[in-house]
């Protein structure tokens, strides 16, 4: 769809992203003025973020030959991301999601700080993703040359041909390409759907991130050391206990967990997308792994303070000083959207800022 880029691309994300609405002012559906186009998706904002972070990132995807296509292609080219293996659906419709956002006086407000995503995507073209896409030569080349490719649990859930896609993906193993999977649990999607299906997907990858909460979800474990025993395939299992800490546990034995961020929310929506591409530019960069850790939270603790799913770090300079930071002093760190105050560094540094 797009100009093929000059150089091929570190890591390729691939999966669905949306058109998204987003309200006017806080409150539910039936009470907002007007909506305003944007555009959102697990993978999107993970590729997004990752070129933030100077990553050199592709997003392989299905749009529609619509606005809304248009429109997302775009403007997940202009955060600098290889857009060109997105083909265009003649007959199916670009995804769209609405968000609602709570913090008004309504009755049926969510509640300040919470927000919810109304999904339409049902026929998309994203949906009609399957093992074609491994002939065509612009995924192909992208998939040939990348050191990660990023998938989640959001993809197989949306058809048949895009499960089958995803485990043609998993069972592609190439030297030096590792496969890293977020399960991003959506339970609508999983709905009616065979549980085992996914946890095969999951044990097959070699970098499993997953939310506490959600994990609890979908297979009723929550604890990281079960879900170490439930998940002994991938090389390393990284839990997000939300706003807690998270924990990194290798297939050896070793666990490293990391606290979270102070962080004062303005919005919660991409905070894990945010994480994970924190944690991947943090692996891809031979960081330890309490520093790949930070910089997830750090990343996400920026998307938390940012009205949009995408989140700016502040300038390397900071970033680097608040990795090396004491346990205590990272424990006195705080975000917030006006900035980062911490002890480490000498005055407080703005977010956004320089990626």
């Amino acid at each position: 769809m797009a100009e093929q880029a000059a150089s091929t691309p570190a890591v390729v994300c691939l999966g669905e992203s949306m058109a998204v609405l987003l309200p006017d002012r806080p409150g539910p559906l039936d009470a907002v003025g007007a909506f305003h186009p944007a555009v959102g998706g697990a993978e999107s904002n993970v590729a997004c973020a990752l070129a933030a972070l100077g990553v050199p990132t592709a997003w392989i995807s299905r749009v529609g030959a619509d606005g809304f296509g248009r429109r997302l292609v775009a403007e997940v080219a202009a955060h600098g991301v290889d857009v060109s293996a997105v083909a265009v659906d003649p007959h199916r419709p670009t995804g769209v999601y609405l968000k609602e956002t709570g913090g008004s006086a309504h009755p049926h407000d969510l509640g300040g700080g919470r927000s919810r995503l109304h999904y339409y995507r049902r026929g998309s073209a994203a949906s009609a993703l399957s093992p074609a896409l491994l002939d065509d030569p612009a995924a192909a080349r992208l998939l040939d040359g990348a050191r990660l490719l990023h998938l989640t649990g959001i993809t197989p859930a949306l058809s048949a041909d895009c499960l089958a896609l995803v485990r043609a993906l998993l069972a592609d193993r190439r030297p030096g390409r590792s496969v890293s999977f977020d399960l991003n649990w959506r339970p609508a999607l999983w709905h009616g759907l065979d549980h085992h299906l996914l946890t095969d997907l999951l044990d097959a990858a070699d970098l499993l991130l997953l939310g506490a909460d959600e994990a609890e979800a979908a297979f009723g474990i929550g604890d990281p050391a079960a879900l170490r025993r439930r998940f002994p395939g991938p090389a390393t299992l990284v839990v997000k206990d939300s706003g807690h800490a998270v924990t990194a546990l290798d297939r050896d034995g070793r666990a490293v967990a990391e606290p979270a961020l102070a962080v004062d929310v303005v919005e919660p929506t991409g905070a894990g997308d945010a994480f994970a591409a924190g944690y991947l530019s943090g692996t891809l960069r031979g960081l330890d792994q309490r520093q790949r850790l930070r910089l997830g939270h750090l990343a996400a603790a920026c998307a938390l303070t940012s009205p949009g799913d995408q989140g700016r770090l502040p300038a390397p300079a900071a970033v680097a000083a608040l990795l090396a930071a004491s346990p205590a002093d990272w424990a006195r760190t705080r975000v917030g959207p006006d900035g980062i105050v911490s002890p480490v560094l000498t005055a407080p540094s703005t977010v956004p800022g320089t990626p």
